[in-house]
């Protein structure tokens, strides 16, 4: 799986990595390795990411062939 989380969240000037992290419920190393794409979070994570982030769930996560 691939992501735009650390993307959108340096457009957007909204939230540092630890506030987003706060926000969802992880660490920041957690959030560190999910915008590497070393960590597959859970949907739960994914959905709450998308909410503060205000961008849709595809749009942030898409699976490789």
């Amino acid at each position: 799986m691939r992501n735009r989380v650390k993307l959108v969240r340096i457009e957007q000037d909204k939230h540092t990595q630890g506030e987003l992290a706060k926000l969802v419920g992880v660490t920041r190393q957690t959030m560190n390795l999910i915008e590497a794409n070393k960590y597959n979070p859970t949907i739960k994570v994914c959905l709450l990411i998308s909410k503060h982030l205000e961008v849709s769930l595809d749009h942030l996560f898409w699976m490789e062939e």
